[in-house]
């Protein structure tokens, strides 16, 4: 029984310094940029730290301490739930994780909330795809930026109504409350559309169209290029 006690309390240990180790790889090479905003990440490589000084402490001789009742042998429903959650740690360690955005946002609810208004406004050339968003909240008149150059870059976000947006996330603390926001794009007539999910960054100019709900604004692009995802993906 004690040869068991001792196992199943090393297991314990090995499983809480994999979870460890997993908070901490990916604090550091950049999965998390993904996931989570980064006024969070610290918060993530604390408990990953903290995790493995548990599983240390698990493992030290005990000798200035009152030795506690001894625990049962492990039983085999814990041996099979301590692997398995072992080996779940082993794998987000060596698969980091490659998130949709597109199915992502096709799942969540557009951000119709008028919160997050601009202090200043940039030069058209210098806004992002989010400012123009927050923008448009402000001014709701299209007609106020036609010809407006537009220098913006995003993911493909189909939509079920019309030609895909041209789209971002944004996220106050992680992917479990993204909400989508994107631009209408006149995409162009001789090529295909893109596909879900692709990046791409759009020079070209602001024109009005007729949408579902009245007029709206539609980027009406010049240059169409293909980009990697940014490392940092996510909008505050």
């Amino acid at each position: 029984m004690r040869v068991a006690a001792v196992k199943s309390h090393h297991l314990q240990a090995a499983g809480l310094a994999l979870w460890g180790l997993v908070l901490l790889r990916a604090s550091s090479d950049g999965r998390l940029d993904l996931l989570l905003r980064e006024v969070f990440h610290p918060l993530v490589s604390l408990a990953g730290l903290a995790l493995l000084i548990w599983a240390v402490a698990l493992v030290l001789p005990q000798r200035h301490r009152q030795a506690p009742a001894a625990p049962g042998a492990a039983t085999p429903q814990q041996w099979r739930l301590s692997a398995a959650t072992a080996l779940i740690a082993l794998l987000l360690i060596a698969l980091p994780p490659n998130p949709s955005f597109a199915d992502l946002a096709q799942r969540r609810p557009g951000d119709d909330s008028s919160e997050a208004e601009l202090a200043f406004v940039l030069p058209p050339a210098q806004r992002s795809l989010t400012d123009w968003v927050r923008l448009l909240r402000t001014q709701s008149d299209p007609r106020l930026y036609v010809g407006d150059p537009v220098r913006i870059s995003g993911f493909v976000l189909p939509r079920a109504d019309g030609p895909p947006l041209l789209g971002r996330l944004l996220v106050r603390c992680c992917l479990a409350d993204a909400t989508p926001i994107g631009l209408p794009v006149r995409w162009p007539s001789d090529q295909p559309l893109p596909r879900a999910d692709q990046w791409l960054q759009i020079n070209g100019e602001m024109a009005v169209q007729q949408g579902a709900e009245g007029e709206e604004l539609v980027v009406i692009p010049q240059r169409i290029t293909p980009i990697r995802r940014p490392a940092r993906p996510l909008e505050p």
